[in-house]
């Protein structure tokens, strides 16, 4: 079972949306907050990211040919050409549809910066912890050999949006869905296994990941911390301290957390009867389902199902 695969899956509401931005110097764009995650490859030239959220507490950097951005909570900043250029928000006028996306194009006459621009449409609601537990904001390069995998879907993209032929249309939405499992694999990835910490450690460690998962795998199943424990190699205690410390909750939270997100994507995303729901989360009843669903998001799951599907 792909721990990562799963936990975004969980938190994925509908496709991302994008856009190629074309800006000419001088140019600078401002970009509103997201209701998900927002994310930035430079396709061609430089620019500079410049926050505007003082909570962030970054400094504007610059990005370089290559070079990914993923903005974990889809805060408000700015794109532009230099850090005192203004940056306004896009206009309708500025947009035009046409290849496997659109265009945005600003700016002068000047150098051309060439960016693929998007959303990640994540549940912010309930964010899975890995999700959580990354930076505000993750800059990765892909020059000098750095991350072969998301530089190589990077150039794919680039070569697609720069030159669509037939097949155009399919293959940029799905390059862009697999690049953020690409770019948060590269970031686990640059952690120092010596240092790693969090989900960083969790999903490598010989004791945690496993159990991690055997969770995800089978939610149903009648997990305890002994026979978790018994998987890893550990005694009760030592396990429960090494999943707590690096989950950040404890093993059975953990597994009520899932079972509860498992219970969500079923009521959201399919027709199975509560009973169904109940028997493939791990609970003995309707009754048991919905007491544990209640106090987890504060309704029972019918009305959590008929609301999901009238938003």
């Amino acid at each position: 079972m792909d721990v990562l695969t799963e936990a975004l899956h969980s938190m994925k509401t509908e496709a991302p949306t994008s856009v190629r931005t074309e800006g000419r110097a001088p140019w600078g764009l401002r970009l509103p907050p997201v209701a998900g995650a927002g994310f930035h490859v430079v396709l061609r030239g430089t620019c500079w990211l410049i926050p505007l959220d003082d909570a962030v507490h970054l400094e504007p950097f610059v990005l370089s040919p290559g070079d990914v951005v993923f903005l974990r909570n889809g805060r408000g900043h700015a794109l532009a050409d230099h850090p005192s250029t203004p940056a306004h928000e896009e206009r309708p006028d500025q947009y035009q549809p046409g290849g496997p996306i659109g265009t945005v194009s600003v700016g002068g006459d000047g150098p051309r910066t060439t960016l693929l621009c998007g959303n990640y449409h994540l549940d912010q609601g309930r964010p899975h912890p890995l999700v959580r537990q990354l930076p505000e904001v993750v800059h990765l390069s892909t020059g000098l050999g750095h991350h072969p995998e998301l530089s190589a879907a990077v150039s794919l993209l680039a070569t697609e949006l720069e030159n669509p032929r037939i097949g155009s249309a399919g293959i940029v939405p799905a390059l862009i869905e697999s690049l953020l499992l690409y770019i948060l694999r590269a970031w686990f990835e640059t952690q120092p296994a010596a240092t790693a910490t969090g989900w960083a450690a969790a999903l490598t460690d010989p004791a945690v990941a496993p159990a991690l998962a055997s969770i995800h795998d089978r939610p149903a199943a009648p997990w305890t911390v002994e026979s978790l424990a018994e998987s890893a190699g550990l005694s009760r205690a030592a396990f429960a301290r090494r999943f707590t410390a690096l989950v950040g909750e404890p093993p059975m939270a953990y597994l009520t957390r899932w079972r509860m997100t498992t219970a969500a994507k079923l009521l959201r995303e399919s027709e199975a009867s509560l009973t169904d729901v109940a028997a493939r989360t791990g609970y003995s009843s309707e009754y048991a389902l919905a007491k544990a669903f209640k106090r987890e998001y504060g309704q029972a799951p019918g009305g959590y199902r008929r609301q999901s599907r009238a938003s």
